[in-house]
């Protein structure tokens, strides 16, 4: 299982792309207060589209109570982080926790500094400091699904056949 986590988050129409990314690949979202929006926000809505209903996700007040009632490995993307976000084998690893930071300043360095191995950057160059967020998480997240082989993801839209290109028949 992938988790996705994403620690104070502060701008809804990213959480809500991640919360459509999180549906798309059968991913859980973990988010951690304080949130910079509410839950029912408009624009969390708007950006999520219709798809918050299939969506598991939970709601944590502070790290620690994340930490409490979750195990498994953690990653954690950050603008220090020294490692690619391909450079470990995810393979064989259950539960996977890819933790993200808030838009404006990351995860704090207090939460980093116990575990660096585990800390990563997304490759780029030196004319920007980091991505979007909901970019971040959507390449982090399918470099997992790659390495194990998209387990329950489909590779053709549904309702469609196979020559749906030539015949332009939809099977709804």
């Amino acid at each position: 299982m992938i988790n996705i986590v994403l620690y104070e988050p502060e701008i809804p129409e990213n959480t809500g792309n991640i919360m459509r990314t999180c549906v798309a690949t059968n991913s859980r979202l973990h988010l951690i207060e304080p949130l910079g929006f509410k839950v029912d926000d408009a624009h969390l809505k708007r950006a999520g589209v219709n798809y918050i209903d299939k969506l598991e996700f939970f709601i944590y007040k502070d790290w620690d109570d994340f930490l409490s009632k979750n195990k498994g490995t953690f990653y954690y993307f950050t603008r220090y982080g020294k490692k690619p976000h391909d450079s470990f084998n995810y393979q064989d690893i259950d539960d996977i926790y890819l933790i993200f930071g808030k838009e404006s300043t990351g995860i704090p360095r207090d939460i980093l500094k116990n575990d660096l191995d585990h800390c990563m950057r997304i490759p780029m160059t030196s004319n920007v400091r980091s991505l979007n967020l909901s970019n971040c998480v959507a390449i982090c997240t399918y470099e997992v699904l790659r390495q194990k082989g998209y387990p329950g993801l489909l590779f053709k839209e549904p309702h469609k056949s196979e020559d749906f290109i030539i015949d332009g028949i939809d099977h709804r």
